[in-house]
This record gives structure tokens, sequence and C-alpha cells, in this order.
């Protein structure tokens, strides 16, 4: 979100799910395992492709769209800014850009050619490991294809620099005015069913609901008036920040509701550490977590199936879900936390989740127009500002968010701890689609599916390590060390194991690198050094 909102005035996706079965031409894909973690999303680009759009794949493993792919280019983790800045140099010099866009759309782009005229395809090929040939050949092909939609998930934004990677994806879709048209945009698959949903909620450090920041006088002002309450005017800490002041004594109680740190954060073992520090810890689930365990009281939470309310889908589309079930609790989520605020000393009188929605809308213009009586018929893509507003499928048609689009001069930043001597090899991390997002062990249908790790290694590595699919070693980093079988394929490149983090026995993330994105603090979760022994 902060590199887009940077660049675009607006951190969603651009674009809608169908235009990429109905309108699309070109299909580029960095850093997002696509059927695996975003499987309906994945089978349309499958659709895609067999009717004829072209499909790039950039993505160090030889994913399952890879094999469908006109180009699948095997790029060396944490080198997405330089091969986008090849990409550009070469669009730039073989004059292929939309120069039309930039002068209307667009500012700042003498600042892009400064720098990209400094990374010319030979020098990207000797960072990236792709080929001079395949760097021209995707450059002229992107620039030449009237209609190109370019994805990215966790690949691009799972590193030190993932902010600075969203604005190089960014600077690349302006670039060739790939842009506020369908079958083009920059889309950004969101990781579970409702992040979106919960961005736009306010689930966020810095903003209110609708993106409104917290530093700002006015929205600052307008919430206040709607909630009777003073408002902090700064704006408050992210998840490892939490961490980190939990660990030094700085924040000594928590409220986790619906989330795993200790298994799905980065450096877990730091977590572990953390959450020991706590003077008090509420969890709210639906299960015994691993996060639980350190709970000094757990609250019953309902799932998605004894809940009303809304989701909100990563094409910004907001539908309306009803429970199957009564809550098992005997209360829904949002009434838990309702009685609890005023047992706080604030009453809350919501009687239903509409009433709820209709606050939030009031209060966001871009949410304005959206009400469960039109939810009734179909969902609603934002923004929507009035009710006779029909939404808005394709964002930035005429113009961006906060006006002209912004270029940005992005150099490459290495990844905060490559393989050396004592860890040789490089350890990345990602989602099976057996398990389908989902990061607990307490689904038996689930486990029967795919009951353990198998983490993937190269024939080469395992040939030197003596070691066949079904063996168990030990896998270390500086962080932490764990046990798990591998599974020998040329899916990896040599050099690398790749692990999955859904399982309790074997957990990824007391592996995976301490190093955060300096602007959202998000984890490092693609790139660290790792050793393995044969056990």
């Amino acid at each position: 979100m902060a590199g887009l909102a940077t660049t675009f005035g607006s951190g969603a996706m651009t674009n809608s799910i169908n235009e990429i079965t109905n309108d699309a031409q070109l299909l580029m894909l960095i850093g997002t395992n696509t059927t695996e973690a975003h499987p309906i999303i994945g089978y349309k680009m499958r659709q895609a492709a067999r009717r004829g759009a072209k499909l790039i794949v950039v993505d160090p493993r030889r994913i399952d769209l890879a094999e469908e792919a006109d180009y699948w280019l095997r790029i060396k983790p944490g080198t997405d800014i330089p091969f986008l800045n090849g990409l550009m140099h070469i669009i730039i010099n073989e004059d292929l850009h939309d120069k039309e866009f930039i002068e209307k759309r667009t500012e700042n782009f003498e600042l892009l050619k400064e720098t990209v005229k400094n990374y010319p395809p030979e020098y990207v090929s000797s960072l990236t490991g792709i080929s001079v040939e395949d760097l021209y050949a995707v450059a002229r092909l992107y620039a030449t294809t009237d209609r190109a939609m370019l994805f990215y998930t966790l690949g691009i934004t799972e590193h030190i620099c993932g902010t600075h990677n969203v604005m190089s994806v960014a600077n690349l879709a302006m670039l060739t005015g790939h842009l506020g048209r369908p079958g083009t945009g920059v889309n950004p698959i969101r990781g579970q069913n409702n992040v979106q949903g919960a961005c736009d909620m306010g689930a966020l450090p810095n903003v209110y609901s609708g993106y409104q920041k917290v530093t700002d006088p006015a929205a600052r002002a307008k919430f206040e008036k709607a909630w009777g309450v003073e408002l902090p005017g700064s704006n408050g800490l992210t998840i490892p920040d939490m961490f980190e002041k939990a660990h030094d004594g700085d924040v000594k109680a928590m409220y986790i509701l619906g989330e795993n740190p200790v298994l799905t954060d980065p450096n877990s073992n730091h977590i572990r550490a953390a959450l020991e520090n706590l003077e008090f810890l509420v969890v709210q689930e639906l299960f015994l977590t691993e996060t639980a365990e350190y709970a000094d009281v757990i609250l019953p939470a309902a799932s998605f199936a004894e809940t009303d309310g809304t989701f909100t889908s990563t094409e910004r589309r907001v539908q309306r879900v009803r429970k199957a079930i009564k809550p098992v609790p005997g209360q829904t989520n949002w009434q838990t936390l309702m009685a609890l605020s005023a047992r706080m000393g604030y009453p809350l009188s919501y009687r239903n989740p509409e009433e709820i929605w209709m606050e939030m809308a009031s209060l966001s213009p871009a949410l304005a127009g959206i009400t469960y009586e039109r939810l009734e018929e179909c969902g609603i893509q934002w923004p929507c500002p009035s009710c006779e507003h029909p939404g808005t499928p394709c964002l930035h048609g005429a113009t961006f968010s906060h006006g002209k689009g912004l270029f940005q001069g992005i150099d490459h930043i290495p990844p905060a701890e490559m393989p050396d001597e004592e860890y040789p090899f490089l350890l990345s991390t990602g989602r099976i689609l057996q398990h389908y997002n989902v990061t607990t062990p307490y689904s038996t249908g689930i486990q029967s599916l795919w009951s353990e790790e198998l983490s993937e290694l190269h024939p080469q590595d395992a040939a030197k390590l003596q070691v066949e699919t079904g063996d168990k070693v030990k896998v270390s980093s500086r962080r932490g060390e764990l046990t798990t079988k591998i599974k020998v394929t040329d899916r990896v490149p040599p050099g690398m194991i790749w692990m999955s983090f859904h399982y309790t026995a074997s957990p990824a993330n007391a592996l995976t690198s301490a190093g955060l994105d300096p602007i959202t603090k998000t984890g490092e979760y693609k790139v660290a050094a790792a050793k393995i022994e044969k056990i």
C-alpha cells in the first residue's frame, strides 16, 4: 500500500479480476505463485493464456504457471529493482515509452530516466541471472502490447526494499501507459480474503477508515466529532514495532484477535521472547494456537461462518456475507469487542453489523455510496462516493488519486543477509495450495492432504549432502534451527532451500531474517542465509 499510495495516491489493486480473461492481452507476474496462493485468480490466468494472452512469469522457482509461460525468467532473489530498471532502460533507449501518457499524466520522468540509464542489460543480467536476450524480448513485448496487466504479491513486498520494489513496478506501468484502462494496471493480490476490507476499515497504524491520515488535522477532527473523544495526532505502531517494544518492556499488554504471529511472523524466536515479556496478553481465537499458549486470557472467537457483515475482495469489491450457523461462543467478535469497550468506559451501541458499516461509510468518502440495500444485488467496487454511483472497476482512468503519477528514481538495494561461507544456502519461504493460506494444524481435512513439510532442494545440492526425497535434514540460520523432510526437485535453483510456513513441527519463521522494510516494517521472508545438515 505504501508504494502505490506514494506513486498513484491509492494503494489498492487498480483493475478487476474478470479483466484477466476478458480484456488482457498480456499478463506479467512478478513474485506471485498465483495458482497456489490465489487459485481462483490463478485459474483465470490459465484461461487467459489458453485463449492467447501472452504470459510472463518472473520467479526464482519454477511455479506451475511457469510451465505455461511464454517467458519464465528465473530471477535471483532480491534483484527485482535492477530487473525492472533494466526493462525501463531498454524501453526508453528503444523509444517504446508512452510519451503522451508520461506528459499528461505523470511527473518526475527525468529523474527516472537518469536512474535507469545506469542499468544497461549486460549489468542487469549479471545481477539478476536473466539473459540479455530475455530482457530485451520481455521489455519489447510488455511495452508494445496494448493491454498488459501486471501482478505481484509477497515475492515483491517481503523484502527490506519491498516498498521500493512496488514503486519500481508502478514506474514500469506508468512508463508504458498501462494504467487507467481495462486489461491494464498494477494489481497486487491480497494474501487473505478480507485483507483489503481490514485496511479499508482503518486497521492500520497511520490511517482511519477510507485511508484518511491520522496526521491530517481535518480528518482527525471529523472522527473526533463522530466518536466524541480526543484522538492522538501521531501514527501508531506497526506489528514489528509492537513486538520490539514488548521485547524491551515498553509495551506491556497486547490483545491479539485472529492472528498467530508465533508461526507467521519473521524471526519467530524474537516474537516468543516478546510475548513472554508482556505483563498481560489476551488472545481471541478459534483454536489454542501457538500464540494462544502464551495468553493470560483466551476469549472465544467466531469464524466467518458464524458472522454477518461484509468482505472486501482484492479487487476492492465489497460483498455481503451471512452467517451459516449461530456463533458457537454465543456472540460474534464485534459483540465481544463492544462489551469489552463498555467495560473500559466507552459504551458502544451498535445493534448489528449494518450500523457499523453505515457509520464507517458516512465518514469515508470512497465508501459513502455503498449500503447494505445496494449490496443485496451484487458487490460494489470502491470508490463509490454516492448512492447513484455504480462503483469503480478500474482506477486512475482520467487522473491519479493525487493528480499526476509520481515517478521514483530507485537504485538496487541488496537483501539484508545473503549466503556466506558459514550459511551457504539461500532460504526462501511461501505458501502451498493444499493449505490455502491456512497456518494452523487444526483442520484434520487439510492435514490429511499435506500432513508435513517437504522443503524443496535442488538435485545438485541433495547429491552433495547425500540426501534423497523424504530424508530429514537440520536447517539452521543465525536465529534458530529446525528439522524438516526434503523434496528433491529442480523447481528451485541450486543453492536455495524453499519452505512453506504452515507447520508447527517445522516453523520456517524461526529461521527467517530479522531484516525489515524501513517504511512499512514488512519482514524479509524471501531471503535469508541458512545451512543444511543431513540427519
